[in-house]
């Protein structure tokens, strides 16, 4: 391999830098047992972030009129708390967010189920650090959702 093929590897990530060496990956949820494409099969990462965006928004707004008595400096804190609240009360119920929900997305067991409480906590949890959820694995999954044992799909 001569120093352009190292270069563009690298620039190209690890999967295609395995993909031209001849590796078969398969497409993402494969090794879970979730279909390719349509209900049920890998959550995009768009859909995931505006997912989150719009859950960020209510929360902001939650805590700037309700928990912060105006103060945009205290705002974001605030946030941060029902943020988590809002997360383990309607994944640890419903398995969606308000902004999961609007997108059609649904949080779940790896295995197939619903979470339980301690794992929501802990996706939750994990969620709130940010840096668990920007480490993610071949299947677009967060480092949040593999320990947690949980994948987003499309409902």
């Amino acid at each position: 391999m001569d120093n352009r093929q190292a270069i563009g590897s690298w620039l190209s990530g690890p999967r295609a830098a395995a993909e031209d060496m001849g590796v078969e990956l398969g497409y993402r949820g494969e090794g879970l047992g979730l279909p390719e494409s349509g209900p049920g099969s890998i959550a995009p990462i768009g859909r995931r972030l505006g997912a989150l965006l719009i859950d960020w928004g209510l929360c902001l707004l939650v805590s700037y009129a309700l928990l912060s008595g105006g103060k945009a400096q205290a705002t974001g804190n605030w946030a941060l708390a029902v943020f988590f609240v809002l997360s383990v009360l309607t994944v640890g119920t419903v398995g969606c967010t308000p902004g999961k929900l609007a997108l059609k997305l649904r949080v779940i067991s790896a295995s197939g189920g619903r979470l339980g409480l301690p794992r929501v906590v802990l996706r939750s949890v994990l969620l709130l650090i940010v840096i668990p959820a920007v480490v993610w694995d071949r299947d677009t999954r967060g480092l949040h959702d593999r320990l947690s044992n949980s994948v987003q799909i499309q409902i």
